[in-house]
């Protein structure tokens, strides 16, 4: 039973992040349908509400997706040299829980610096910011592959 609890959750997790990372790809689609001026670096451009939602909800999805991996997975970090001596299989998990921590972090920045750029009340003039959205839709599901490593290594730790 708990295998198949397991699968279930492994799925979800990747679920909701490529779904996210989907959405953000999406985001920068309906983002660049907008008019925009380009002179050299400086970019004049309208925002798009769409690509506002869609980045919303993709920034949403991958902390969900993050917070469901670090609550089920369980995984205590200890002191260094608790992990020196713990398992390969313990040392997989926190490098996994560590990776999923930063990719989270750049994947949300680039989310929200995104999203931030297509606000109603702002149509903006400034250097050029392009592709924020579509790579944190990358991240995201670049998270949901470590996110899924994490969660199995994590359980597979503790169970033995």
């Amino acid at each position: 039973m708990a295998k198949i609890v397991g699968i279930f959750v492994c799925l979800f997790i990747i679920a909701l992040d490529i779904t996210a990372g989907i959405l953000g790809i999406q985001a920068e689609a309906a983002q660049n349908q907008e008019k925009h001026l380009r002179l050299w670096i400086f970019e004049c451009k309208q925002p798009s509400h769409e690509a506002f939602q869609l980045g919303l909800a993709a920034a949403i999805l991958l902390s969900v997706a993050h917070v469901i991996a670090n609550l089920l997975g369980g995984c205590s970090v200890g002191t260094r040299d608790e992990l020196e001596k713990a398992s390969p299989t313990r040392q997989l998990s926190v490098a996994c829980l560590i990776f999923t921590w930063i990719i989270l972090a750049v994947g949300l920045a680039m989310l929200v610096i995104g999203t931030s750029s297509n606000r109603k009340s702002r149509a903006s003039c400034g250097f050029t910011e392009h592709h924020f959205l579509s790579i944190g839709g990358i991240l995201c599901i670049v998270h949901g592959m470590f996110s899924v490593a994490y969660y199995a290594t994590a359980s597979t730790a503790f169970t033995d």
